[in-house]
């Protein structure tokens, strides 16, 4: 199992947190995210057998925030 860290700008509430938590939740490979809302910081553990950083990007992007 890896954990990155992905720099998620325009999470701002509660609801902004479950949007990029159960996204990323939902993609194979990926056992635990925590979200810090202050500091925009996402992090994620997950096999990088089944997931890649490109497919947790997009899933945080499809939900309308942007990955740095």
């Amino acid at each position: 199992m890896q954990t990155t860290t992905l720099d998620v700008r325009g999470m701002s509430c509660g609801h902004c947190k479950m949007s990029v938590e159960g996204a990323l939740k939902k993609l194979a490979g990926v056992s635990e995210v925590h979200v810090n809302l202050e500091t925009g910081k996402v992090e994620v553990t997950y096999d990088e057998g089944k997931v890649t950083l490109e497919a947790m990007r997009q899933a945080v992007e499809d939900q309308g925030y942007d990955v740095a």
